[in-house]
């Protein structure tokens, strides 16, 4: 499966596409609302970084307690009923006067929600399509996760503007629950991928399967890590610059879709190996000039060419689903996206909080380097280990020769 129109004519692309097209839209628009309350009220990076992605930091809990249902609930149930379950939490978000505390509640408990949520869709993305057709599905939802965070943010930031923050969480509201619906009357029923009911247990001996190969945990890292650090630059977007972080990131979404549009359809299968760690590179390279405080335009445009390094992460699922057995695929891109969202919520924080002793383009700059740091680490750790078997591979054959 190598073309968009081949894709599109798969049975329940178009429903899932529609789902998650839906659904990123709301997430963007009510992210960027709330965290446009929360700094407003209480001045505070570290906590407008946190309630836009503080949620990721409950994805861990997920991945260790409930992502057995990824693979052991039925696919089209689990993305209505999550979607109506986000409508109604992001409602409750645009009540006035709700106490932090009990913002903070919510956004923890739809992290928990959202765990689980990533291995249900990308599991069905990887029933509804063919093997080889899993890169391509997964690079045309990314591309429409850009394209509607372009729309979103930009949309959001009107409607902040004009409608108020709290109004903007109720038309995100409205979104979630349009998306329950398209989930509920456009996807099939289908059975779950595994036997046996979701529990803890379950949960735990599968991560500990995933977790037990070196080849799937060096991809586990390189997508959580690199990537992860640099989100925590993007949190801190609003305190950089209050009257422009909608157009931040936008341009980071248009950045991330031409990325998406190249590795997903253009890159060789031989160069995919070869490009995702310069990809990750490139990722936060340009954010080490944000200390220096750019012209506006400067910052847009670097934005968006870091951004396009974020297609690294399509080329490392690939290797992943390779090396994952069919019946656990579920669980698999669960942890990853529960793993990764996790990492960006504890990078957010650790950005606000240095940005709250030095200056926002002080801290992007950090994260910057050390998300540099992580994947030439990881990189090396690769080539260690691929000599390593080279090496164990030419003494077995040089001792079969000396039987013989």
């Amino acid at each position: 499966m190598r073309t968009y129109q081949e894709l599109f004519r798969a049975p329940q692309f178009r429903p899932l596409f529609a789902t998650s097209a839906v659904q990123v839209a709301a997430s963007t628009m009510s992210g960027l609302a709330l965290g446009t309350l929360v700094y407003a009220a209480t001045d505070s990076p570290l906590l407008a970084a946190l309630s836009m992605f503080g949620s990721s930091l409950a994805q861990v809990i997920g991945a260790t307690v409930l992502m057995s249902a990824a693979d052991r609930l039925p696919p089209r149930a689990a993305m209505s009923g999550m979607a109506l379950a986000f409508g109604l939490a992001t409602a409750v978000l645009a009540v006035p006067g709700l106490p932090l505390p009990v913002v903070f509640a919510i956004i923890l408990g739809e992290g928990v929600i959202a765990a689980v949520g990533g291995g249900v869709r990308y599991g069905l993305l990887n029933e509804v399509l063919p093997k080889d057709g899993y890169l391509l599905g997964r690079s045309v939802l990314n591309m429409c996760s850009g394209l509607m965070q372009i729309g979103g943010f930009a949309l959001g930031g009107l409607l902040v503007a004009t409608l108020s923050a709290r109004g903007t969480l109720l038309v995100a509201a409205a979104l979630y629950l349009t998306g329950a619906a398209v989930a509920r009357f456009g996807l099939v029923h289908r059975l779950p991928r595994a036997a046996g009911r979701p529990s803890v247990t379950e949960t735990w001996r599968t991560n500990a399967v995933l977790w037990s190969s070196g080849p799937r945990r060096r991809v586990y890292l390189a997508l959580w890590v690199p990537n992860g650090l640099i989100v925590g630059c993007e949190s801190l977007f609003v305190p950089y610059s209050p009257e422009h972080a909608g157009l931040l990131f936008a341009f980071g979404a248009l950045g991330m879709l031409v990325g998406d549009t190249v590795a997903g359809r253009f890159i060789a299968r031989h160069w995919r190996g070869r490009l995702a760690t310069p990809l990750q590179l490139l990722l936060a390279a340009p954010y080490l000039l944000f200390a220096a405080h750019p012209a506006l335009p400067v910052a847009f445009a670097l934005t968006a060419l870091a951004s396009v390094g974020f297609a690294a992460s399509l080329l490392f699922q690939e290797r992943l689903m390779a090396l994952t057995p069919h019946e656990i695929t579920g669980q698999a891109v669960g942890l990853h996206s529960s793993g990764m969202l996790t990492m960006q919520g504890v990078a957010a924080a650790l950005a606000g909080a240095i940005a709250q002793r030095t200056s926002p383009g002080t801290a992007m700059t950090v994260m910057a380097g050390a998300s540099l740091a992580v994947t030439l680490a990881l990189a090396a750790a690769g080539r260690r280990a691929a000599r390593a078997v080279h090496g164990r591979a030419r003494l077995r054959t040089s001792d079969g020769a000396g039987t013989r």
